[in-house]
């Protein structure tokens, strides 16, 4: 092994045990950081811009514009989800020539079934909130966060928020709201292949290839200009490239179904998730029909592990031992059947590629506690069609709209990385269950519920504020100590935030 590389191993084993010792957050930024022959690249680009005559550049447009019309697409997109869809909507209604190909083929089951506020906005610039109206998907008004002994109920209205920019999301079964998405980009304009699986791809100057399975089983290969990787937590060009990296501290495992007689209010005014936590775990509760409850628990995958009985026994004994989730399925009746799905939060120590962007889980994927996935998938497909159509716009491989593209989204995903490492903590739990109105907090909580991982200043430093003083509780009660223990005394309903 060359010298390079033996020290650029050295220097990511050296970060990634900070990382777990430390500074978490500073170790993901230095590991993300473009390095070798992609920081190159990239540099080299940026100058070759800045000192580029106006008469060379309309050459080398013109160039690059009959090459590219030589090839098949502009954008391949991997994988269909809420992430592939929006970036290839956004590219097909800027009249892009777009390739979507789907491993999977629509309707399919899906767990993340409640959406956040911010949602709102890109549907509404996709045109899709009409066929989300006639699909008859239930409204989100509020997040609920409950203890597991139910001795505290707090619920964050987002209407009620100052800095978030909508009031309202919706809940949502996945196979019927991805399905919707995926038949409003074939709508738009996009070429939608289902069950295609990609197998690999490889990037040069004038684009890049793919190479696919058929749903006959015969290989085909594709070229286009660029390349979005929304595969999901199959994470496909990542695995291929070697740069996922799990957090050491977050490998969980949900258990989870879908239940009727779930005792919830009316069906009308099921406007809420209900998340309820316990001392190292917790449970989701999530309408979706009149008929239909999701309720699933988060666990870790060791404890699970070493666990006696079927994933449902389990299910059903931490039921049992939270009287808050109990006494919700006392007359509970299960739909489908158990399921578990591996819950490993990870990322990717790079964002973009040569002509590659990735998007939603294909650039990291994290607990599900905050229901930031598919809003987060969404948000960074139209980032990354956005900077597609530039770069197509202006003849570039990568450059400054790449960095700028990987800057955006590194920062949103850092953003919800720190809230959830902090959930899992009793300090933040006592300060976050208990709101008081100080300094307007509750709005900031509400905002970080709500989707909005670039909100104003206003906001950001009310949320820095908000984490001073989870280390300040640590060390002396601002607010009254919670226990996790089963409790006889009577339940404390918060008031709700304002």
């Amino acid at each position: 092994m060359a010298a390079s590389q033996t020290k650029g191993r050295l220097s990511n084993k050296r970060i990634s045990l900070f990382s777990k010792r430390v500074c978490p957050h500073l170790a993901v930024w230095l590991l993300s950081r473009p390095s070798g022959k992609l920081a190159r690249v990239q540099k080299t680009e940026m100058r070759r811009q800045k000192r580029e005559s106006p008469r060379l550049r309309e050459i080398r447009l013109s160039l690059y514009r009959d090459r590219v019309n030589s090839t098949a697409y502009d954008a391949l997109v991997i994988g269909g989800g809420p992430g592939g869809s929006s970036a290839s909507t956004y590219l097909a209604r800027a009249g892009k020539r777009v390739l979507v190909l789907e491993k999977e083929v629509f309707p399919r089951f899906h767990i993340g079934e409640s959406l956040l506020p911010g949602n709102h906005t890109l549907f509404r610039e996709l045109g899709l909130l009409p066929k989300l109206h006639e699909a008859g998907f239930l409204r989100k008004t509020a997040a609920r966060f409950e203890l597991g002994n139910d001795s505290i109920s707090t619920p964050f209205i987002f209407g009620e928020g100052r800095f978030n920019r909508e009031p309202e999301a919706i809940h949502v079964e996945r196979s019927k709201f991805d399905h919707v998405l995926l038949q409003h980009a074939r709508e738009s304009g996009a070429e939608v292949r289902e069950g295609w699986t990609v197998q690999k791809f490889s990037s040069d100057d004038s684009g890049v290839s793919v190479e696919a399975r058929s749903p006959d089983d015969q290989v085909h290969h594709f070229r286009a200009s660029y390349l979005i990787d929304a595969s999901g937590r199959g994470n496909l060009t990542g695995n291929q490239e070697g740069l996922r990296v799990i957090h050491p501290q977050h490998r969980k495992l949900a258990v989870f179904g879908h239940f009727a007689n779930v005792d919830l209010p009316p069906v009308e005014q099921r406007t809420e998730t209900i998340i309820v936590r316990l001392e190292n775990k917790w449970f989701w509760i999530i309408p979706l029909s009149a008929e239909k409850t999701s309720v699933g628990l988060v666990i870790d995958k060791d404890e699970f592990a070493a666990s006696e009985g079927s994933p449902e026994e389990i299910f059903h004994r931490w039921v049992n031992a939270s009287a808050a989730v109990k006494k919700r399925l006392a007359n509970a009746r299960l739909v489908n059947t158990i399921q578990t799905t591996s819950d490993f939060s990870y990322y990717n120590r790079r964002l973009i590629g040569h002509r590659l962007l990735r998007v939603g889980d294909a650039a990291g994927f994290m607990d599900p506690i905050f229901s930031a996935g598919v809003f987060l998938a969404m948000w960074s497909g139209k980032l990354a069609a956005e900077t597609v159509i530039a770069a197509l716009d202006h003849g570039e491989a990568n450059g400054p709209r790449f960095a700028s593209y990987e800057k955006r989204v590194r920062r949103g995903l850092t953003f919800y990385w720190r809230v959830v490492e902090n959930y899992y903590t009793t300090p933040f739990m006592e300060l976050f269950l208990q709101p008081r109105n100080h300094f307007d907090l509750p709005s900031a909580v509400i905002a970080v519920l709500a989707g909005e991982p670039e909100g104003g200043w206003e906001m950001r430093w009310r949320v820095q504020y908000f984490f001073l003083l989870v280390k300040l509780q640590k060390l002396w009660p601002l607010v009254p100590r919670i226990s996790f223990a089963p409790l006889k005394e009577a339940r404390i309903e918060a008031p709700a935030t304002r």
